[in-house]
């Protein structure tokens, strides 16, 4: 099968679409031809070995595909050869065909393309547990979201589910065409962080309180001004670091404003951490899946994929998502004549 193939740690420029062995199918897991794979500044990580989980060399990069299940191994028992499918992997989507495990298998909802079906797992799945588990940021009707990076998946994903939950919400992004997008998914207000400090209007336009629970896949000094205009006994999430800079927390203002700090590691339930407690979190994952299916086919989730690239324009796609010029996601689409095209 073709497929990019990492073998030393290095940039996406320096990989190639090469011949890659087909993968072992073992007990438990499910073979999928992939239709669709998605790219993510953290698939870049990865690439380069920079990543908290570093896989063995030489692997193939890529953690959520959709696709067409082709075949199943012993003890699987919720999915069919046939079935329309969006996965989690532990690595191996930008290839031909994957394997994941049966539990981190997913049907996809009725009227979902292949290539959107990439963002329900890990940007719709990681803004559901962020916004709903109770551990988290429990986010309730009536309070006031600010969602930084609103323009890309988990930022628009984050809006939609907000909207859902009752909750108002509040946009950062950084040019008037993805706060166009912002809005068009359901925020209540957007402010433009290059057109000054964003912590003086989100302030305003919660009479002086600020944000009741803060969403940020961005980091840096966005983390810093978000501290500065967080509702006393505001919740904050951190879930990606897109701005490059990891931010420190001042533990005097936590203490001060009695403000929750939330770490979110979606990788933790689908099997990334050292124990691999996957299975743990099976029913969990479940349930949170087909909530997010049933608010699809009831017109309540929009997601959207800005551009698709063939597997052989791998590079060009990754170099979307790390210029920040995508909105929503950027997905890989493994047709075979379009990846032979280059197109």
């Amino acid at each position: 099968m073709r497929g990019v193939l990492v073998k030393e740690w290095t940039e996406f420029e320096n990989l190639t679409l090469e011949d890659c062995a087909i993968p072992d199918l073992q007990a438990g897991q499910v073979r999928i031809r992939t239709q669709a794979a998605g790219v993510s500044f953290a698939t870049s990580l990865v690439v380069a070995g920079k990543y908290q989980r570093k896989p063995p060399l030489p692997f193939v990069p890529g953690t959520e595909i959709a696709g067409i299940v082709t075949e199943i191994a012993e003890g699987v028992t919720r999915v069919k050869i046939g079935d329309r499918v969006c996965a989690v992997l532990d690595w191996g989507g930008l290839a031909e065909e994957a394997v994941a495990h049966e539990v981190n298998v997913f049907p996809i909802p009725q009227g979902l393309e292949f290539s959107r079906a990439i963002c329900f797992t890990n940007s719709y799945g990681t803004s559901y547990a962020a916004l709903c588990w109770p551990h988290l940021l429990r986010l309730g009707e009536g309070e006031t979201l600010l969602v930084h990076g609103a323009a890309g998946g988990v930022g628009m994903a984050a809006i939609e589910i907000a909207k859902i939950l009752g909750a108002t919400v509040i946009a950062t992004a950084g040019s008037e065409k993805k706060l166009e997008v912002a809005k068009e998914h359901g925020a209540d207000f957007c402010i433009n962080y290059r057109e000054g400090e964003f912590r003086q209007k989100v302030l305003k336009i919660t009479a002086g309180r600020g944000a009741d629970a803060i969403y940020d896949p961005v980091g840096g000094d966005v983390f810093a001004q978000s501290l500065r205009c967080i509702a006393p006994e505001g919740r904050i999430m951190p879930v990606g670091f897109a701005g490059g800079t990891i931010q420190q927390i001042p533990a005097n203002i936590l203490l001060v404003k009695n403000i929750t700090v939330c770490g979110l590691n979606m990788g933790y339930y689908v099997g990334w951490s050292p124990d691999d407690v996957r299975l743990q979190y099976g029913d969990r994952m479940r349930d949170m899946m087909a909530q997010l299916s049933n608010w699809f086919e009831a017109g309540h989730l929009k997601p959207v994929i800005s551009q698709t690239f063939a597997l052989a324009n791998f590079q060009k796609a990754m170099s979307e998502v790390l210029g920040r010029r995508s909105i929503g996601r950027v997905a890989l689409v493994m047709d075979k004549e379009a990846t032979r095209l280059g197109h």
